[in-house]
């Protein structure tokens, strides 16, 4: 009080009550304590008596028993293991945003654009597919390659009729022998499946050797299985390497022999029979499932007369006025050869518009990611995300690829139809089948990438999912760590409570009695001064009876005495 005394205003006594780490309590308690500690302070009194108090949040690492410290373990290993799922959200969003297509108007602008001049440059440069100049393309390089394979085997000469003749000679195999069961010479390499130049036709193969039995489709086009005659016998090895050695080596090089037709044919200046190619091979393979069991008039299987039609020319081949057929055009292996040679003509279109489609992608993604990083230097390129800048395996380059090979095929088969006189064979001539293929491509990217965004999205739920179970799991444990240490202290930390709380009720009761003596104080003040008053109307009497007594008070009250 001696500091009011010298100018205070207001003396503060300051009750600081601090929530150390070391001391746990629940909100309740805390509450509950801090109400008992309120004191209640006269307005009159003078004195401003303010209670403050702060909590502090505990830390839980402080915490050290053992129970607690389990629990602390088991903390650790979740964020240990939420860190894990949370690189892998961050590759599943760079995935997503890689299979999400973010084509805008411009985009797709450019890849019709793109589609459309390719579809002109196929009309106008490319033209219409040509069965002759393929066959004549397709012949040269079979009659070469024959004569390089007998020469590599030990033929001398340089003729075509001696290289085919050395390898028939030296390369013989069975089914050669059930030539007349499959529809003579001019059939026998379309029907006789060990005849096509193909897997299948090598299993075949190596299946005639184990069953002496010769396998393909008789001329309705039905599954044929013919008895090997005994003339072939000698063409069937007796142990499984003779087998391998007659069903691979030879059969490989007697297919060789017959690409170009046989000697006899060679020698008069015929073109040959040849080989089927691989797609009239796979065709005629598959005519003979259920699916194309439809007969015409004759009994005859439709799809498989077709092929054979396809095979010996008189599909393609030119009719006159009456239907008649006026020069074959047949479609075997040296006229698919060929047809590699015309299709890489039409490939030339698809190749420039997956230029345009792709190199704009990158340079309009370049000058972006420039804005971006505000690059004004070589050096400042580096800080280019180079990625994303990359016309390859994103979803938005597939659909601006969609979109630009459509727009090409679209025109590309409108200019067919138009330029032949309707949807005929004609037509089928002028398609560009490379362009056809690349849009299916096209399409199956785009879809693929589709499903796959769709897969990585759930994915990242399920994990976002296993992300929220595991932050439940984290406030549980560190829940069950500060009730264990509120436990733990408990019955430390009630005996120091109830004597604060007990000090509280010291201090309301001095206080009490502090107030109670000060009113006694008053009164007995006042008795006094009703006595003293009371006292001087009596002095005038007191001093007529005891004359002097009122001196000798006085002078006792100042000295004492």
């Amino acid at each position: 009080m001696g500091e009011e005394d010298n100018g205070t205003a207001d003396v503060h006594n300051r009750l600081r009550l601090i929530y150390i780490n070391d001391i746990r309590i629940g909100r309740k308690t805390m509450e509950q304590t801090l109400e008992s500690l309120k004191l209640d302070v006269k307005e009159d009194s003078g004195d401003v008596f303010t209670v403050e108090y702060e909590i502090l949040p505990p830390d839980i690492n402080l915490i050290r028993t053992a129970e607690a410290t389990e629990f602390l373990q088991k903390v650790d290993e979740i964020d240990v293991r939420t860190q894990e799922l949370q690189d892998q959200v961050a590759a599943l969003n760079a995935n997503i945003e890689r299979l999400t297509n973010h084509a805008d108007g411009l985009d797709y602008t450019i890849a019709v654009a793109s589609g459309m001049i390719a579809g002109i440059i196929d009309s106008v440069w490319v033209g219409e597919i040509s069965i002759d100049r393929s066959n004549e393309l397709g012949k040269e390089k079979i009659d070469s390659f024959v004569i390089k394979v007998a020469k590599s085997k030990g033929y001398k000469g340089d003729d075509l009729a001696g290289a085919v003749k050395y390898l028939e000679q030296n390369y013989p195999i069975a089914a050669d022998k059930a030539t007349n069961d499959f529809g003579g010479g001019l059939q026998h390499h379309l029907r006789d499946f060990s005849h096509h130049p193909t897997p299948v036709g090598l299993l075949f193969s190596l299946l005639t050797q184990f069953t002496e039995k010769v396998y393909g489709t008789d001329v309705t086009g039905t599954f044929k299985v013919a008895n090997l005659d005994k003339s072939g016998f000698y063409l069937i090895g007796k142990n499984i390497p003779e087998k391998i050695t007659f069903g691979v080596i030879n059969w490989f090089f007697h297919m060789v022999s017959d690409m170009a037709g046989s000697s006899g044919s060679i020698d008069a200046g015929k073109l040959g029979t040849g080989l089927p190619g691989p797609i009239v091979s796979m065709l005629k393979e598959i005519s003979v499932l259920p699916a194309f069991s439809k007969l015409d008039k004759r009994g005859y299987k439709e799809f498989s007369v077709w092929i054979s039609k396809l095979f010996n020319g008189t599909l393609l081949g030119e009719h006159d006025e009456n239907g008649k057929i006026v020069a074959p055009v047949k479609f075997d292996l040296r006229t698919e050869i060929g047809l590699v040679g015309e299709l890489s003509k039409q490939a030339v279109p698809v190749v420039i518009n997956e230029c345009i489609v792709r190199g704009f992608y990158f340079v309009r993604r370049l000058s972006e990611e420039i804005k971006a990083s505000k690059a004004k230097t070589i050096s400042d390129l580096k800080y280019i995300n180079w990625r994303d800048t990359l016309p390859f395996k994103n979803r938005t380059v597939a659909r601006m690829l969609v979109i630009s090979t459509g727009t090409f095929t679209v025109i590309d088969v409108a200019d067919a139809a138009i330029r032949s006189g309707g949807f005929n064979a004609g037509c089928l001539l002028r398609v560009n089948f490379v362009g056809v293929g690349r849009f299916a491509i096209a399409v199956g990217a785009d879809t693929v990438m589709g499903v796959k965004r769709e897969k990585v999205r759930n994915e990242r739920m399920h994990i976002m999912a296993e992300q929220l179970i595991l932050m439940n799991a984290k406030l549980y444990y560190k829940t069950a760590v500060v009730f264990v240490a509120e436990q733990d202290v408990f019955d430390k930390q009630r005996e120091m409570w109830i004597a604060a709380r007990s000090t509280t009720e010291t201090l309301d009761m001095a206080y009490q009695s502090l107030e109670e003596a000060v009113v006694v104080y008053i009164n007995t003040l006042a008795e006094i001064n009703d006595y003293m008053e009371k006292i001087s109307a009596y002095v005038p009497e007191i001093e007529k009876h005891n004359p002097g007594l009122t001196q000798k008070l006085k002078e006792r009250l100042r000295w004492g005495e």
